[in-house]
């Protein structure tokens, strides 16, 4: 009986494994279809995975040294880049992945180099937090660090 009981146990555990790496799976092809847009300057794309309430913040330090926390509309993000012009190379490169999930909220640390006509611009790290709306993971949430300190 003790064995029945110890191999249900696992079983369970062994289907909730499963099902985390499935969420988490799942969380990292939404983060990379938001980036596939944002490559393509495709704002149709990025908003397939991104929630109509987003919140865009930043963080990072000026010339000073001094802490500089901004807010942005998701509106200037899509319109800002469309607006860049073909002839500007740019790519954020994801370069290390943190994933979280529990039931229908997820977190996503991400680090990144971004490269701008073949040369590294900055760095720093994407934190996403997304919400399971019936099978569809939304970027509800995205705040980033930005520097060129600390970076390969």
């Amino acid at each position: 009986m003790r064995k029945c009981l110890l191999l249900f146990v696992i079983s369970l555990s062994s289907v909730n494994s499963f099902a985390q790496d499935d969420a988490k799976t799942a969380v990292k092809k939404t983060i990379e279809r938001f980036f596939e847009g944002f490559h393509a300057q495709d704002s149709l794309i990025m908003k397939e995975v991104v929630y109509n309430q987003v919140v865009l913040q930043t963080t990072a330090q000026n010339k000073d040294g001094q802490t500089v926390f901004k807010t942005d509309e998701i509106s200037a993000l899509y319109k800002n880049i469309v607006a860049i012009p073909k002839t500007v190379n740019f790519n954020e490169k994801l370069i290390s992945w943190d994933i979280n999930v529990d039931r229908t909220m997820a977190n996503a640390w991400v680090g990144y180099e971004f490269w701008l006509n073949g040369a590294l611009s900055h760095c720093g790290v994407n934190a996403f937090q997304l919400i399971n709306f019936n099978g569809h993971w939304k970027i509800v949430y995205l705040i980033d660090t930005r520097g060129k300190e600390g970076c390969e």
